[in-house]
């Protein structure tokens, strides 16, 4: 492990003077009449007038619109559909960045003899080929459905968001190979859970096909979270340590 004592200033007990005029803060802040604060009337404000993240964008064809017309006059809802299918096209191109920026540290780890042993890079790299080929699924699944592949849908921002910070911690040169797993954790686990939705949506719409080939990579994906997570408790467990209570925030 990388673990060591060190100058770290981060803590509020390496400045007591700071921290007693950093506390009183809250007593100078103006208070409304209601009681709460004027910073939180302004964040009310923007939450009260905010527009919604984006919009599922319209068939860019024909017969894409008569598909989704055809879908929406059956009960079903094509735009929920899309909109999941863009989220998890983002995420697994993220994810194919990911594993690349992990196997350049890892080979770095190898080059360089630290003791922060690498893993099996072959593995790696046949895990980021998948997740490549995730990729290009959900974009012929798109067009099938006469989508554009391009086009960013409301649920893909917001994936895009939460996953940036997993992308910078793995890659931040600083952090360790143990570090970066604990974020491959949290991303194999919560693409687990979308890939299991994206199923069931597509038995609903009734594209029996596509949800055939979403539990295939759903298969491929429940290797990469278990191979992930015994990297993990390799790397990380330590004599006496309760793994699984550590494990159990990311469930």
């Amino acid at each position: 492990m990388d673990q060591h004592l060190g100058m770290n200033r981060t803590g509020i007990d390496m400045s007591p003077v700071h921290s007693k005029q950093m506390l009183q803060v809250d007593a100078e802040i103006p208070q409304t009449t209601d009681g709460s604060s004027t910073r939180a009337g302004i964040e009310n404000y923007f939450l009260e007038n905010a527009d919604p993240l984006g919009s599922v964008p319209l068939p860019g064809t024909v017969k894409g619109a008569a598909k989704s017309a055809l879908k929406m006059t059956t009960g079903h809802h094509p735009e929920v559909f899309i909109n999941k299918l863009g989220e998890r096209l983002a995420y697994e191109r993220s994810g194919v960045r990911v594993y690349q920026q992990l196997i350049a540290k890892c080979t770095h780890a190898a080059d360089s003899l630290t003791p922060d042993l690498p893993l099996p890079i072959e593995r790696l790299e046949e895990f980021c080929r998948q997740e490549e080929e995730h990729f290009d699924l959900l974009t012929q699944c798109l067009k099938k459905l006469g989508a554009d592949p391009t086009a960013q849908t409301p649920d893909a921002d917001a994936s895009g968001v939460a996953a940036s910070g997993m992308m910078k911690v793995i890659t931040d040169p600083r952090t360790s190979v143990s570090q970066c797993l604990q974020a491959m954790l949290a991303i194999e686990l919560a693409d687990n859970a979308a890939w299991e939705l994206l199923i069931k949506l597509a038995e609903d719409m009734g594209m029996k096909d596509m949800a055939e080939q979403f539990q295939h990579a759903l298969q491929q994906e429940d290797i990469h979270l278990r191979e992930v997570r015994d990297w993990y408790e390799k790397k990380c467990a330590r004599p006496g340590e309760n793994l699984a209570a550590e494990l159990s925030m990311f469930c």
